[in-house]
């Protein structure tokens, strides 16, 4: 074994996921239907069988993951974390920076670890279809390899930027069997409204989810399901920070600081959660979520209830929000390019437990490259972000005299993404932040909204 690899048995694969939730300091507040009333779990039958609705608002701390998810997260788990023994060097630092990488996946990201089970739980609920969006085509490529090994069909609504930019992407879902389509796509009512507004509409996660979200509520045969945000979507990605936990302990270390990426919050909370259940306890360490600056949720955006898509049919949820309506600027991080945030990820944040950051695309590609030509990987646009604040982080420890460990997701590899670094190497990718007045149209639009109580 390497000396900077940490790698657990397969035995060792985690055989619960953990439900922060459980643990939270203060509750969190609860989502509402479209009409502002309490949102009740029968009403999210259409879209979700009940066994996925009944993670969603759990309070239970532990849930059992079932066999046949375990077997087939035997392909890639456990997966492995590695000291950037290289990177420290090149860096100048007395540092000791970890990584957590998911990018050894089929689908090269995390994203596997919730379509797994999302696909198995409608596989056993009778259903035959799902239906998705995707933004960089991580999470869409995800569904359709999950989809493949339960026998259902897929259909994915990509979002046209990613769709145009990333066609790789796209022939791997088509690899394993789905069907995907650019969004704003002419095959529903969602994405003709937007065409009609917008023929040249570069897409957002919100459009896509709409469409998504009305494909599945429109047929019988077809479930939705979502990549981020919604609270069993991260409660699947927690494998991945219960075997940071006990690799960490293998390495001798223990975090000080703990950073991931966040769009819709999936691959930071996969990460995060388990070792929040630590902090709530009395250890002391950071935990921050690094977002780009032209979308700046967390960082700029407005706490309040909101719709998770732009036609305005899914529950109203508590989270950092640009409204809805937004539409994000065509950055090479498709897969955080939201207008929100998921709830739980937001509630963290607006209650002190989680720390948030952005930076500007070519700041993050510039971190980027010294890492990849430090340590081999070369990582998706999305975990740019991430090591974007690892590199704050030594600065910061440097003027502070310190010598810090720090942990964080590397949570898929850029070998798709070629595009992004031709981009940045040839001189041709543009910073784009938000202006104050977009700020302002977005919380105008959240105005009426429900208060956060």
């Amino acid at each position: 074994m390497a000396q900077h690899r940490y790698l657990l048995p397969e035995e060792r694969i985690p055989d619960r996921w953990y439900n922060i939730a459980a643990d939270l300091p203060t509750p969190m507040p609860p989502p509402l239907a479209p009409d502002g009333s309490p949102l009740q779990p029968e009403m999210m039958t259409a879209i979700f069988p009940m066994e996925l609705i009944g993670q969603e608002v759990s309070q239970e701390r532990w849930i059992a993951i079932p066999d046949p998810v375990r077997e087939i997260y035997a392909l890639w788990r456990p997966t492995p974390l590695y000291r950037a023994v290289q990177w420290e060097r090149a860096l100048g630092t007395d540092c000791r920076i970890f990584y957590k990488y998911e990018g050894v996946s089929p689908a090269g990201s995390h994203k596997p670890n919730t379509s797994v089970p999302q696909a198995y739980y409608n596989a056993q609920a009778g259903v035959t279809r799902l239906a998705t969006e995707t933004g960089a085509g991580q999470w869409g490529s995800s569904l359709a390899l999950a989809c493949s090994m339960f026998g259902l069909e897929c259909k994915v609504y990509m979002v046209r930027v990613s769709y145009d930019s990333k066609p790789y992407r796209r022939v791997m879902m088509e690899t394993w069997g789905s069907t995907c389509v650019p969004s704003p796509s002419p095959e529903t009512n969602a994405g003709r409204a937007i065409l009609e507004r917008d023929p040249e509409s570069t897409g957002s996660l919100g459009i896509a989810i709409s469409e998504a979200v009305e494909d599945a509520a429109t047929r019988e045969d077809t479930n939705y399901a979502l990549g981020s945000v919604l609270n069993h979507v991260l409660l699947h990605q927690t494998v991945v920070g219960q075997e940071a936990v006990e690799q960490m302990r293998m390495a001798g270390a223990e975090p000080d600081v703990i950073v991931g990426c966040v769009g819709g919050g999936s691959n930071f909370a996969g990460l995060a959660f388990p070792f929040l259940a630590e902090k709530f306890a009395g250890r002391d360490m950071r935990i921050v979520a690094v977002e780009p600056a032209a979308c700046p949720t967390l960082t700029r955006g407005h706490y309040g209830y909101d719709f998770g898509d732009v036609a305005g049919t899914t529950p109203l949820l508590p989270m950092h929000t640009l409204g809805h309506g937004f539409v994000p600027p065509a950055i090479h991080s498709g897969g955080l390019r939201y207008h929100g945030m998921a709830p739980l990820v937001s509630h963290l944040v607006h209650t002190g437990q989680v720390e948030a950051h952005a930076y500007p695309q070519r700041e993050c590609f510039e971190a980027a490259l010294g890492f990849a030509r430090a340590e081999g990987i070369i990582p998706a646009p999305e975990p740019t972000h991430a090591i974007r604040q690892v590199v704050a982080e030594v600065e910061r420890a440097r003027e502070e005299g310190a010598a810090r460990t720090i942990l964080f997701n590397l949570c898929g590899h850029g070998n798709f993404d070629m595009a992004a670094y031709e981009s940045y190497l040839s001189g041709r990718m543009v910073d784009l932040e938000l202006a104050q007045e977009e700020l302002d149209r977005a919380a105008a639009e959240v105005a009426g909204m429900p208060a956060v109580g």
